[in-house]
């Protein structure tokens, strides 16, 4: 993971209302996505997790650019976690919190007895992560895993423990001083 460690080392830092916030391309799609550096991390979550699985998930937007190679490469559907309600049957909305904004969500495409993963760029507090989880597992879903290119949550153990599904990141990155450090 090379070039991942190099960019992240590389990689801006913004405050947001007193959040510090890592601008990445695999977070931020800025300042660009190099081929190079999604071809590795595609890689790397290819075989971070058994993807024994119906579904894969993603948030929009930079769920994505996950969620696609991995569909193609694993051979798994995949849904996109909207930031619009689109209103058809089944769908579910997600209220959300992050460390900086709240918002609403909606899944569609998840049904009563499928095994879903959730693919996300990024952990950070898991208010993104545990609405997901809540609004999957209405419907009779069973979330069977995670996975995230980052994890800056405080504790990824407990939160994994709390929210009772495996969640598996590449790459664990904290915030000091306002640089990232790969932990």
């Amino acid at each position: 993971m090379e070039l991942l460690r190099k960019s992240v080392l590389e990689c801006p830092v913004v405050s947001l209302n007193g959040y510090e916030y890592f601008i990445h391309p695999m977070t931020d799609g800025v300042p660009v996505v190099e081929p190079a550096l999604l071809k590795e991390v595609i890689n790397e979550l290819s075989g971070i997790f058994e993807f024994d699985c119906d579904l894969m998930i993603a948030p929009e937007a930079m769920g994505i650019h996950l969620a696609a190679p991995l569909s193609m490469i694993l051979d798994i559907p995949y849904s996109i976690i909207r930031k619009r309600s689109y209103g058809i049957p089944g769908e579910v909305r997600i209220s959300k919190t992050t460390g900086y904004s709240k918002s609403e969500m909606f899944i569609n495409g998840v049904r009563k007895g499928m095994r879903v993963v959730v693919a996300d760029d990024v952990i950070s507090t898991g208010g993104t992560l545990r609405s997901i989880i809540d609004a999957v597992r209405s419907t009779g879903a069973d979330v069977v895993g995670v996975i995230s290119v980052f994890d800056k949550s405080p504790d990824i153990r407990e939160l994994s423990k709390t929210l009772d599904v495996p969640i598996h990141a590449l790459m664990r990155v904290r915030m000091n001083n306002g640089r990232v450090e790969i932990v």
